[in-house]
């Protein structure tokens, strides 16, 4: 175990399971206290938490619905009073939906910008009072907002292009008060929403340069460099982790 984050305070949105529960294990190991919000999986974040503490760190689990613009708010301001403050801030909660055009309700449109563009800037504007001069903020994107590689992906693939964008910005508006932003791409991440089985996964592995699919870990250990003191001059960046998907 390092001990580059001790110290440190940590929230991760939709951190439960997957990609962002690998993240909590992450920067819980390296040192940070950790708050994560869960949407329905109340089991899965308990077993996280319990995890967390049998490995010697700490580990706060808050119910939030991502999509609700006041309740990502108040995970962040639960987030300040459990842990006593915020020093970094991990955007990974996310939702896809695929389909064509002409299939796609205006309900998933909405819910989608809702998590994937809406929440994230929701937990920056309440995360930001508290985030002092080496505050880190993290955006989990994906590769699809630079290379849609097949139908059906327009709004999710806009709704990244958005979360880049906004990264962007958010490093200028926030580099004077030294806190950095960045975003994360992720490639095929093997997951229980993208298995690496399949015909699916096969089409992708023709294309990626290292062959194969990456794996949670693969995420949580770039976050938890930018999140620590040797990223300090990194922000603004679009980091693909995807095993040369977009080379």
């Amino acid at each position: 175990m390092t001990s580059s984050l001790t110290g440190r305070r940590a929230l991760v949105t939709g951190g439960s399971r997957g990609i962002g529960a690998e993240i909590v294990r992450r920067l819980a190991g390296d040192g940070a206290a950790v708050a994560f919000t869960y949407g329905a999986s109340a089991a899965d974040a308990e077993k996280l938490v319990a995890e967390v503490a049998a490995g010697g760190g700490t580990a706060v689990a808050i119910q939030a619905d991502s999509g609700d613009a006041e309740q990502v708010a108040r995970s962040v301001d639960e987030t300040v009073a459990r842990l006593g403050g915020l020093d970094i801030l991990v955007n990974n909660a996310g939702v896809a939906y695929m389909g064509d055009v002409e299939s796609l309700t205006m309900e998933q449109f909405d819910r989608l910008v809702a998590i994937n563009v809406k929440g994230v800037f929701a937990a920056v504007q309440r995360a930001l009072p508290h985030l002092g001069s080496s505050g880190r903020i993290i955006n989990i994107g994906s590769i699809n907002a630079d290379r849609v590689p097949g139908p059906g992906l327009s709004i999710y693939a806009m709704s990244k292009a958005a979360v880049a964008g906004l990264t962007r910005g958010l490093a200028r508006d926030l580099g004077p008060r030294g806190i950095t932003v960045n975003n994360v791409q992720p490639g095929p991440i093997a997951t229980d929403m993208n298995p690496e089985v399949g015909e699916f996964a096969d089409s992708l592995r023709e294309v990626m340069a290292l062959g194969r699919y990456g794996h949670p870990r693969d995420i949580a250990g770039v976050v938890s460099y930018l999140a620590g003191p040797e990223a300090a001059y990194v922000t603004g960046a679009n980091w693909n982790v995807d095993g040369g998907f977009t080379v």
